[in-house]
């Protein structure tokens, strides 16, 4: 897999049964995945996102359902404040994905059901982190992604 833009980690990685691919253990989804690029990156950023940022794992979701408008869709990662409301939505594309307008519309349209206060967009190698105030009907990019204490 590439190197990203974040610390390396020890994961839990084995080959499948079949011996065609690869997993990957989701400390949070307690579960096997297939390691995608994309996985990769989730991985990784989620494991920052606890050791270095300090977001509760028991907050936070991987590939949580939401219905929009009838449609299933699924947010890559949700973190939760402590009254359990979506505080937090991440998207993660793969690192040879560039995040663009494309990204954030996708993330946004999201956000329309879940109403959390930040938006996260990662590839691995760029991070962007958007602060929404509702009450002024606008958003700023923060310069870093706060600590969980901060948000």
């Amino acid at each position: 897999m590439v190197e990203l833009n974040l610390p390396e980690y020890a994961f839990k990685v084995k080959k499948r049964e079949d011996g065609s691919s690869w997993a990957i253990w989701d400390r949070l989804r307690e579960r096997w995945v297939a390691l995608t690029p994309e996985e990769w990156v989730r991985q990784h950023f989620v494991e920052w996102l606890i050791t270095d940022r300090e977001f509760p794992a028991a907050l936070m979701g991987n590939e949580v359902s939401l219905s929009q408008n009838g449609i299933a869709r699924r947010c890559d990662t949700i973190v939760a404040d402590r009254t359990g409301a979506p505080l937090v939505i991440v998207e993660y594309k793969a690192p040879s994905i560039q995040v663009t307008q494309k990204t954030f519309d996708q993330i946004v349209r999201y956000n329309m059901v879940l109403h959390a206060k930040y938006l996260i967009v990662s590839n691995g190698l760029e991070h962007y982190c958007c602060q929404i105030d509702y009450d002024n009907n606008s958003y700023s990019f923060l310069e870093q992604i706060p600590h969980y204490s901060e948000l």
